[in-house]
C-alpha cells in the first residue's frame, strides 16, 4: 500500500503556524499534554480552509495532516536534542 499521497497533502505554512500554537499552548496553559494534537488537528483544518479559500474534503484533510504533521515535528526536534544532551 502506497501512502506517499500523505506527503503531498502538507501545507508548510500550516504545520510552523501549528507549531507555534502548540509550543505556546504547552509553555502558558497548565492543561494536560493529551489536548495538544486534538486542538491542532482542529486548528490545522481550519486555517486549511483560510488558506486555501475553499471548504472542501481535500482542503480539510490537508489542513488536519499538517496540523498533526506539527506534532511529530515537534517530537523529532525534541528528540534530536533531548539525545544529544544525553550523550
Amino acid at each position: 500500500m502506497d501512502l506517499s499521497f500523505i506527503t503531498e497533502m502538507y501545507i508548510p505554512v500550516i504545520i510552523v503556524i501549528c507549531l507555534c500554537v502548540g509550543y505556546v499552548y504547552k509553555k502558558f496553559f497548565p492543561t494536560d499534554d493529551k489536548f495538544i494534537p486534538l486542538i491542532l488537528f482542529i486548528l490545522g483544518a481550519i486555517l486549511g480552509c483560510i488558506v486555501n479559500n475553499e471548504i472542501s474534503v481535500e482542503v480539510i484533510a490537508a489542513g488536519m495532516v499538517s496540523g498533526l504533521g506539527s506534532v511529530g515535528l515537534h517530537q523529532l526536534f525534541k528528540q534530536l536534542i533531548e539525545g544529544s544532551n544525553r550523550e
